[in-house]
């Protein structure tokens, strides 16, 4: 689990980076409003299973929430087929 916690970590990063890409090349109105929100929602996902203790009712759960975010990024090189949910 902490690859793709790392994996996904490193998705948002490379996202945000080229969304600040587009916004200064093109200005802010070439950005989606609601994509950047979202993945700053699915760092604090990871952030919080990075935190949470196994025991925890909740950690089943979101750990699926986030292999099912990761597919995502299924075509990114650096997935892994066992990821998957």
């Amino acid at each position: 689990m902490d690859n793709l916690l790392r994996f996904l970590h490193a998705r948002n990063m490379a996202d945000n980076h080229a969304y600040a890409e587009i916004a200064y090349r093109f200005g802010g109105d070439a950005l989606l409003d609601s994509h950047l929100p979202m993945l700053d929602l699915v760092d604090m996902l990871a952030r919080d299973h990075e935190a949470m203790d196994s025991s925890d009712p909740r950690f089943t759960g979101l750990t699926y929430a986030l292999r099912v975010l990761a597919q995502s990024y299924v075509e990114h090189p650096d997935y892994r087929a066992e990821w998957r949910p």
